[in-house]
């Protein structure tokens, strides 16, 4: 007697559409932040650029007012250590923005990721009770298989 196995198909998570899709706005989320960080990065490199150049600026500035300096050169140097301090508080202004939505980036991007370790783990439950199930029904398969070949040979030797 030949007992054909047939592997039931495992019935499929039921929330694996919100899975996925946690995952889509998780990978989302991911690339967001990865920008915003970038973006932080430019930002604080420009405000570097800019304080490192005043420096040198006011360097020359003040070798070139020892040597001496007309009133028209005084001036010039000055509004330009002028525009030099104003374009570096429009940086700082940039980088403290580039900063919150950076942290808004990361405090979104572990929201969601909570969301998909949860539904994850759902799934992982759901899985196993589902491996449990089939297991216990292959082990009643078994069982039975055992139990009618143990009743035919019982009956053969009556």
């Amino acid at each position: 007697m030949t007992t054909t196995w047939t592997n039931p198909v495992t019935k499929n998570f039921p929330l694996q559409s919100i899975l996925d899709l946690s995952q889509m706005r998780l990978d989302e989320a991911t690339r967001r932040l990865g920008e915003l960080i970038a973006d932080q990065e430019k930002a604080a490199g420009r405000m570097d650029l800019l304080v490192q150049y005043r420096e040198e600026y006011y360097g020359r500035f003040m070798a070139a007012a020892r040597d001496g300096l007309s009133p028209e050169q005084w001036r010039n140097y000055q509004t330009f250590l002028t525009k030099l301090d104003q374009a570096i508080g429009q940086a700082e202004q940039m980088m403290s923005q580039s900063k919150q939505m950076t942290a808004a980036g990361q405090q979104d991007w572990l929201s969601k990721r909570g969301k998909v370790k949860a539904f994850d783990t759902l799934a992982a439950r759901h899985q196993a009770r589902a491996d449990h199930d089939e297991s216990r029904r292959e082990q009643k398969s078994l069982d039975e298989h055992s139990t009618r070949v143990h009743l035919a040979r019982f009956k053969e030797e009556e």
